[in-house]
């Protein structure tokens, strides 16, 4: 039987994405649950790990959205089961959060939606050995939870990416968007355009296509090493 992975998503996109790509590659089966619409995560049962995607909702409000809550013991129960689990955008700020940082929109408002680089700190070891520059679609951050290594960030947002013990990560960034899915997000996201930080689309479609492969490259050694350790 195929090793089981959650994917928890915060929206109805095509199911495209290069960690879904990586399962089915690698023989694993992608179990999706999208709280936000309904779906529970009260009967998952055994998973190898678990990936809490981005999305659109502002992880302090649990009141607002109360699936924010069944998230978040999620979260906990993956960090008391030692289940390998990544959290991308909001799902950063989501596991950082839970550990009891603090998330939300900077002061000054800069919005990364783009491509952009990040630098590795000099804690990063084999997670990034140089500079990358990656998809980005946020203006929301949040601060280095006590105990996690900072392992990538840059002048606009220092905290890029971060681990908390061996197998708990969390990316700001969007490694798993392919082209075609940062495409639909230029076609959703028409509204962002002028904002403080936001590339044009020459710019990103110009970015996109002098990086992604390399962006895919790293990620796909990544998820080699992080889905690894759950075989």
């Amino acid at each position: 039987m195929a090793q089981r992975v959650l994917l928890i998503r915060h929206g109805d996109e095509p199911e495209d994405d290069r960690v879904a790509t990586w399962l089915a590659a690698n023989g694993y089966e992608a179990v999706t649950r999208k709280p936000f619409a309904g779906d529970s995560l009260e009967d998952i049962g055994e998973v190898a790990a678990s990936i809490v995607y981005g999305g659109l909702f502002d992880v302090f409000e649990m009141e607002k959205y109360p699936f924010l809550r069944d998230e978040d013991r999620w979260i906990a129960q993956c960090l008391e089961r030692d289940v390998p689990l990544l959290g991308i955008c909001q799902g950063c700020q989501q596991i950082a959060r839970h550990l009891g940082a603090w998330a939300g929109a900077p002061e000054r408002e800069f919005f990364e939606f783009g491509y952009y680089p990040i630098l590795p700190t000099e804690t990063a070891g084999a997670f990034l050995d140089a500079p990358l520059t990656v998809a980005q679609a946020h203006y929301h951050t949040f601060d280095l939870p006590h105990g996690a290594v900072r392992l990538a960030g840059n002048e606009a947002y220092p905290n890029q990416a971060f681990r908390y013990g061996d197998k708990v990560y969390g990316f700001q960034f969007h490694a798993e968007v392919t082209p075609a899915g940062f495409r639909r997000w230029q076609s959703g996201k028409v509204n962002v355009y002028g904002r403080p930080g936001v590339q044009d689309i020459q710019t990103q479609n110009r970015l996109m296509a002098a990086h992604d492969a390399a962006q895919a490259q790293w990620f796909n050694r990544f998820l080699d090493r992080f889905l690894g350790q759950a075989a």
